[in-house]
């Protein structure tokens, strides 16, 4: 699977491979989440030097970044990183020790033992990332020397806390995606059932209460009785994408059934309409159903990342298509938006809506990207997700090849193979040249009413339908062109949702927009606008690649009040009339901070 380097997500692949991936390889080493390793490795008969440096979870800082080496290095044959990883790779084996164990803040604090307290040392997670970092390596270039470190953090983890071993898991799941994927590369079954353990061993409260009790972990109920989502976020997510693994592989109904009724509770009654996660700042976790603030979305990153890895999962679970629906949604919005044009600037939270006046000097809401974080977690896994994209845009199996991302570039299945041609999803013409015989299946929007398909050399079954896959049975060398109507339109949340109650989005596409005051005359602030929903929405080609398409949108534009209350008088509710410049809510901030919003009230 390759994509076009012109498109949108391949020029993702392009920048990241070029800014993204040395940007985080330099940060690593600048904050010392390298040194900790170099400590260790050179410490002499008194012990290491200095101190641990960074987050007590740095070490999976350097594995993530690793990550999208290995991935990096299969997609494009790079040998930029090879003297790094040979470093890299001594440093782990001469700092694990006999028994596997791989933990630079544990092994190098004085006084800690090895998974003591596993609700916030975060050993296992970073094991995880250890493990997944082995296997994008391995599968990318054949490397040898991080398995074997790996597998024998995995044989740790599988003797350990195995079938007789002590019943611990960490406060941050992680490893279970880690140990299946570990057991896919190796076949070691007892990797498998070490993530089992992991998964049934949850929701016992075991774990520590800590500040915020059993819910921030997922510890509060089994897994099979969890089925609303809560508590820290990507937690929840990177948990829900591990037991769906473990689905795939050992069949057990009883799990993908829980994980269909959570994807409900998350994507039906949790989720921003960019497909961010997590409305509350304290603990970085989901709220109420339906307690979707904008200003005050939490949104972390990383959560949107593990939003689209678990939907992959669910996606290949059941074929369903509305999993690869928040997948784009994600993808194209909230995952878009939290890294700059230059690629070495990023979000660590992802607010719809900021203030004017608003105080960014803190890294949890800061008005414009950073270049990283004193918890750095969502640059890396950026990286990581960008060098693995070609490998979500599509699938095959012996029955043909399906799209589920609808971008440009080449896809090779068992008996089908394509080259995708569109400037989606900035344009919704998507033309597929086949070569081979079998089924192709086109993901349609959920959102494209009115689609319309052409071919040649093929039959299809049956005709394009909004939220399904369109089904074509395919002679080599036929066509199929999918028509999208891209017209603008506007959006409403649930009347549940007080905090929007009265506005809507603009959306085209699969591109949610925003205003954002950078487009604004500087007498007229974000918050005196209202739209006109009856008025005409106008579409504007940019000559740049950050807001290509930007559309121009009518309202008016209220005077600000004299004081904070005033009596309600509603023949004074009116304004001056007003036309506004919305562009991509991805594209915001690379002007300089600044008042934002993507609910608009209404005129």
């Amino acid at each position: 699977m390759r994509l076009d380097s012109m498109s949108l997500l391949g020029s993702w692949q392009e920048l990241n491979a070029a800014a993204t991936i040395p940007h985080c390889v330099d940060n690593v080493e600048r904050t010392g989440a390298i040194a900790n390793f170099r400590r260790l490795a050179e410490a002499g008969p008194d012990g290491p030097q200095g101190t641990f440096q960074g987050p007590w979870f740095a070490d999976s800082d350097v594995y993530k970044t690793l990550e999208a080496i290995g991935w990096e290095v299969g997609r494009s044959g790079t040998d930029r990183w090879a003297g790094l990883l040979s470093d890299v790779a001594d440093l782990l084996e001469r700092v694990q020790t006999p028994d596997g164990y791989l933990n630079t803040y544990v092994q190098g604090t004085p006084g800690k033992e090895p998974f003591a307290n596993p609700e916030y040392t975060h050993e296992l997670y970073c094991a995880g990332h250890l493990l997944q970092a082995a296997v994008a390596l391995h599968r990318g270039s054949g490397d040898e020397r991080f398995l074997a470190v790996a597998r024998r953090v995995g044989d740790l983890v599988a003797g350990s806390f195995g079938e007789d071993g002590e019943p611990v898991i960490d406060g941050h799941p992680e490893v279970e995606t880690a140990l299946v994927e570990l057991y896919r590369e190796t076949g070691v079954e007892s990797y498998l059932r070490a993530a089992e353990l992991q998964v049934e061993r949850r929701g016992h409260r075991t774990l520590a209460l800590g500040r915020f009790g059993s819910q921030y972990y997922q510890d509060h109920l089994p897994v099979r009785e969890a089925t609303e989502a809560i508590g820290h976020s990507v937690r929840q997510l990177y948990l829900a994408a591990g037991v769906t693994d473990l689905y795939l592989e050992n069949g057990d109904q009883t799990l993908l059934n829980a994980m269909e009724e959570l994807w409900d509770s998350a994507f039906g009654t949790k989720m921003y309409v960019t497909g961010g996660h997590g409305s509350r700042h304290r603990d970085e976790s989901y709220g109420d159903p339906y307690e979707l603030p904008p200003d005050r979305a939490y949104a972390e990153t990383c959560a949107s990342i593990a939003a689209l890895q678990w939907c992959w999962r669910m996606l290949l679970a059941t074929g369903q298509a509305r999993y690869a629906e928040e997948m784009e949604r994600a993808l194209l919005n909230a995952i878009a938006a939290s890294m700059d044009h230059t690629g070495t600037a990023f979000f660590y939270s992802n607010p719809l809506q900021l203030r004017t006046g608003h105080d960014g000097s803190s890294e949890d809401a800061p008005s414009e990207r950073l270049p990283w974080y004193g918890c750095a977690c969502c640059p890396p896994n950026l990286a990581r997700l960008l060098a693995s994209l070609h490998g979500y845009a599509a699938t095959s199996d012996a029955s043909g090849l399906q799209l589920h991302l609808l971008t440009a570039g080449t896809f090779s299945g068992e008996t089908l193979s394509a080259v995708v041609e569109t400037g989606y999803p900035w344009d919704g013409d998507v033309l597929v040249t086949v070569s081979g015989h079998g089924e192709l299946a086109v993901r349609v929007p959920a959102w494209a009413e009115g689609a319309t398909v052409a071919v040649t050399g093929a039959q299809v079954l049956p005709g394009p339908t909004p939220g399904e896959y369109l089904r074509v049975s395919c002679e080599d060398g036929a066509t199929v062109r999918l028509t999208l109507p891209m017209t603008p339109r506007l959006v409403r949340a649930d009347e549940r949702v007080d905090a929007v109650r009265g506005c809507v989005a603009v959306v085209r596409g699969p591109i949610v927009y925003c205003v954002e005051q950078a487009d604004l005359p500087d007498d007229l602030l974000v918050e005196q606008l209202r739209l006109d929903p009856t008025a005409g929405i106008t579409e504007e080609r940019a000559q740049d690649d950050i807001t290509p398409v930007r559309l121009r949108l009518s309202g008016e534009a209220r005077p600000h009040e004299a004081t904070l209350y005033t009596r309600y008088d509603p023949t004074s509710l009116t304004g001056s009339p007003v036309s506004f410049t919305a562009i991509p809510y991805n594209a915001w901030a690379n002007r300089g901070p600044g008042a934002m919003r993507v609910w608009l009230p209404l005129a």
